[in-house]
């Protein structure tokens, strides 16, 4: 995320400054006698032409309209909540909530509250964890039509197994990435700061999975949202206990007592529950990048591999492009600190001239010179605030990195469904060809092999369940090349959304922000331009 950095060295000094900068009076009184200083009034007609000239060709650049006085609260300031706020804000629900003719999902995360593990602590208090207050209002017939809302507790445990029921289920979407466990940090930052930083990005995932058009729709994210208690798993997501199931199949599997379950084999094999699978899998891989032969099965969607090749390309540029923002956001915090403290620097030495004047030179220099420090301070000012803007702004080039993420996740998916289809279209080439060799070797033999004729037998019922097995892959692996296809579809109309709404914040804010800075120095510019005729 763009944050505006900070000199840990010049802290205590930065906040002195700003806190001067915010007491400065910016409007500048009247002068003591009533009368204006005798160098601004002093300004020649040539002077006056040129400055009416450059202020017209100023204004031809910006006008009409007025950025600054017609778009100066952005434009998407009414923008969906980031989840920090409770629900309850407003003064009622159809305030806050889309019209009623589209169907909506909102979702809330608030009120961490630190509670005990019960069941896996020996130690009174030894363990312990935040749960979130989650907060859902929808009119989705699948929560339960107009008006449904719904509140209850969870920890970051039960996230990570919606994102892992999710993941499963929904291969070839692009799921939104959950946010990380963060062990290091919770223990360098300061828990109150961590739990908010959780709780918000918790907030920002959850309302990207009720946007997702799919996933919103989800059982998995329903039984999250509504359903009380420890969410149900139709099988077990824990890793040790997949390992142990694979280790306890693997040699009934090495003697081929064990068959092969169609079902299974459309799922992918990294949750360890089939050992034999998961090697079989990594020699198939090892042969389609060392083997120098084709694979029965091959990805020849050139149409997929292509938009592949340009979500790399598109990765490396918006990577380009995030860091370019941050550069910037930067240089912009930098100019307004500067400018913030070359307006302090102005006002102590108008403090230093006034203190000291004799003469009406000195008064009138120490006036043009508060000034100065009153234009300073304002473009301070202004360069804050337009930082926050341009954070707010150009962060969706931070929130596609992860998109990007996403969409990876869902190419693996698909890679991973072809290399269970050409692993047991090898398979059934090697059965094949153990039953042809089996069968040739009995006929040999006068009334047969029983021995081998048994073999084959149990050879041909291994190829049978193999090709179930295979038909399954097969159709797991088009239904994930269906969903990547509806799903760059999607990719391209949001991103294009995206990318507009973000541009067009970016240059509006850029444009008002450089008007109001340009006024607070034409009027400077304006009010001491009678020293061109006293220097000529």
């Amino acid at each position: 995320m763009m944050r505006q950095e900070n000199h840990g060295g010049e802290d205590t000094d930065l906040r002195g400054s700003q806190d001067d900068m915010e007491s400065l009076v910016l409007d500048e009184p009247p002068s003591s006698n009533g009368q204006s200083s005798p160098s601004a009034a002093a300004v020649s007609s040539v002077i006056d032409r040129q400055t009416s000239a450059a202020s017209q060709h100023f204004n031809s650049i910006l006008e009409p309209p007025s950025y600054a006085d017609a778009i100066f609260t952005s434009f998407d300031s009414s923008s969906a909540s980031n989840g920090h706020d409770s629900p309850n804000h407003s003064s009622s629900a159809a305030e806050s909530d889309p019209p009623a003719r589209s169907e909506f999902l909102k979702i809330w995360v608030s009120d961490p509250q630190k509670e005990l593990e019960l069941s896996n602590s020996l130690v009174p208090g030894g363990t312990s964890y935040y749960t979130y207050l989650i907060t859902t209002r929808t009119n989705m017939p699948e929560y339960g039509g107009p008006g449904s809302e719904f509140s209850l507790r969870r920890r970051f445990k039960d996230v990570v197994t919606l994102s892992d029921r999710l993941s499963e289920s929904y291969r070839g979407f692009f799921i939104p990435i959950r946010p990380d466990k963060s062990v290091v940090e919770s223990q360098v930052m300061q828990i109150e700061q961590f739990v908010e930083q959780r709780r918000a990005a918790l907030s920002r995932y959850l309302n990207k999975l009720a946007a997702h058009p799919a996933i919103r729709k989800s059982e998995e994210l329903r039984v999250f949202l509504v359903v009380n208690g420890k969410l149900p798993l139709v099988r077990s997501v824990d890793v040790a206990s997949r390992m142990l199931d694979g280790a306890v199949r693997l040699p009934r599997q090495l003697v081929g007592e064990a068959a092969i379950d169609a079902n299974e084999a459309a799922q992918p094999a990294k949750g360890g529950r089939d050992l034999l699978r998961i090697f079989r899998e990594l020699k198939q891989s090892v042969v389609n990048d060392w083997g120098g032969v084709k694979p029965v099965v091959a990805e020849e969607d050139k149409e997929f591999l292509e938009r592949k090749e340009k979500v790399v390309g598109f990765e490396q540029q918006l990577s380009n492009l995030s860091q370019q923002a941050e550069f910037l956001v930067k240089a912009q915090q930098d100019m307004g600190e500067t400018m913030g403290e070359l307006g302090l620097a102005f006002v102590k030495l108008t403090k230093l001239e006034t203190e000291g004047a004799m003469f009406e030179s000195q008064t009138t220099r120490a006036t043009d010179m508060k000034n100065v420090a009153t234009a300073a301070v304002k473009s301070s000012r202004l360069y804050r605030e337009l930082n926050a803007q341009t954070v707010k702004h150009l962060d969706k080039l931070h929130e596609y990195l992860g998109v990007i993420l996403a969409v990876n996740g869902a190419f693996s998916d698909r890679s991973s469904a072809l290399l269970t289809v050409q692993t047991l279209s090898s398979d059934l080439v090697s059965l094949q060809s153990r039953i042809e060799k089996l069968e040739a070797a009995a006929s040999k033999i006068f009334g047969g092999d029983r021995s081998r004729m048994r073999k084959i037998e149990e050879l041909k019922e291994t190829l049978k369940v193999s090709e179930e097995a295979k038909d399954c892959a097969v159709k797991e692996y088009e239904r994930i090349k269906e969903n990547n296809r509806n799903e760059l579809e999607r990719l391209d109309r949001e991103r294009h959304d995206d990318f507009m709404g973000m541009l067009k914040g970016f240059v509006l804010n850029q444009a008002g922000y450089a008007e109001k800075m340009a006024n607070a120095w034409e009027k400077l510019a304006e009010e001491t331009s009678g020293y061109t005729r006293d220097a000529s």
